[in-house]
């Protein structure tokens, strides 16, 4: 059964009435996935993904078509289930709590207690492909994942190297997208590099949450990890 098909099985649990919000939401994930972390972990992903899209969407007031495809293109979402994932975002966007409550809670559902946990950094890494969708990421945007990030406790330089690899990518500073110090060794360049990637890989993607179709959000990370490298190592070279 594919994550879609137990996605479509939760909302069917949750009551969608005129007052079901996110505490609903959140309470139905830990109550109805209680015997299988890591089936709870993968849906509540897919649950954070779809509801926080919702609540950026309403905190910036647009949605244009380039952030349905750019939706699309993280969730592969198969005709059969596009009515429950629509029937999410709906209730994400027409509940009454605020994004910041939202963050919250997905914040405890999702992570791990600790900052800059890999499970909410690929959250907002989703968020900001969406955002970006349209060719830039507006003022209202900007604001609403920096403050997801806060909430999330994703440090200020782990927030930078995520908007480096999404804003003004040919100009990005390769050290921020990598985390690393200008002027370190390329040594530990090197070993910051080739962690990244492996944290990257899609059997590490997969055993810490994200389900099987929503693996393309690594892909352009891994691009710009590797473009960052590259810029670092040809300006060595030459020095």
């Amino acid at each position: 059964m594919s994550i879609w098909d137990r996605l479509g099985d939760f909302i069917a649990r949750v009551s969608l009435s005129a007052s079901s919000g996110v505490g609903d939401v959140v309470e139905a994930v830990r109550t109805v996935y209680s015997g299988d972390p890591d089936l709870r972990r993968r849906v509540a992903f897919s649950v954070a993904m779809i509801a926080l899209s919702a609540k950026m969407a309403k905190a910036d007031g647009i949605v244009t078509q380039d952030e349905v495809r750019a939706f699309q293109e993280i969730f592969e979402v198969p005709p059969s289930e596009t009515r429950n994932v629509a029937r999410l975002y709906d209730l994400a966007k027409r509940d009454v709590a605020g994004f910041e409550i939202y963050a919250q809670r997905m914040s405890q559902l999702c992570g791990s207690g600790h900052a800059n946990c890999k499970m909410l950094e690929d959250i907002l890494d989703g968020l900001f492909h969406i955002a970006k969708a349209d060719g830039l990421v507006h003022e209202r945007e900007g604001q609403f994942l920096h403050r997801i990030a806060e909430i999330f406790q994703i440090d200020e330089a782990h927030y930078q190297a995520i908007l480096a690899r999404h804003v003004n990518l040919g100009a990005a500073d390769p050290y921020v997208v990598l985390g690393v110090e200008r002027g370190k060794p390329f040594e530990e360049v090197r070993k910051r590099y080739r962690k990244l990637i492996s944290d990257n890989h899609p059997d590490r993607l997969i055993a810490r949450g994200l389900p099987q179709e929503f693996i393309k959000i690594a892909t352009t990370r891994v691009a710009a990890i590797n473009a960052a490298y590259e810029m670092i190592e040809r300006g060595l070279r030459h020095v």
